[in-house]
């Protein structure tokens, strides 16, 4: 009997704070890895102090390692779309500023067309239009060890608790066959 394998794939996306955006992909059933950092700037190596500049075109993001063979890039975007606010931006609640915007960096162009597609079916929906970048990484930078895993050393915390935890328990709700035991 031979055992099934499956190549990995990843995707990067933006959703404003990336303790908030890494502690939902956690969570989420074929998510291999989600890595926070910061991507979409002109800055080599930029670190935290740069991106909260606002000054580097740098955001602060989530590189998300999948299983495509467990989770498919649209119950990813699902997910990414549901848990931030793609209509605002540079904005997600009080953190403001180019560095929170709404992105979608793929990696394969398939992930690309398949986030446009999912922006054109949500703007046909109506509301407020989508505003959510989509292009290819050119780069990633991982942000410093202290950022890495940040909701689970820190669930204790105002922020987390007033910030991230409604998301996770939207994240529940909503998509209780995606989300890990």
């Amino acid at each position: 009997m031979s055992a099934v394998s499956s190549e990995q794939h990843s995707v990067i996306f933006g959703g404003g704070c990336f303790w908030c955006t890494e502690a939902v992909f956690r969570r989420i059933r074929g998510v291999v890895a989600v890595v926070p950092g910061y991507a979409g700037g002109t800055t080599p190596h930029p670190t935290y102090e740069d991106v909260v500049s606002g000054r580097t075109g740098h955001a602060e993001v989530v590189h998300v390692t999948y299983d495509p063979v467990c989770i498919t890039i649209d119950d990813l975007l699902a997910v990414f779309f549901a848990t931030h606010d793609p209509t605002t931006r540079h904005r997600q609640g009080n953190d403001v500023g180019p560095q929170y915007r709404s992105m979608v960096l793929a990696t394969l162009p398939a992930q690309a067309s398949a986030a446009r597609a999912f922006i054109e079916a949500l703007n046909r929906e109506g509301g407020a239009p989508i505003v959510t970048e989509v292009a290819m990484l050119e780069a990633f930078t991982p942000a410093e060890p202290e950022h890495q895993r940040y909701y689970e050393r820190n669930a204790e915390r105002p922020y987390c608790q007033l910030v991230i935890d409604p998301k996770l328990r939207k994240l529940q709700e909503r998509f209780q066959k995606l989300v890990q035991e």
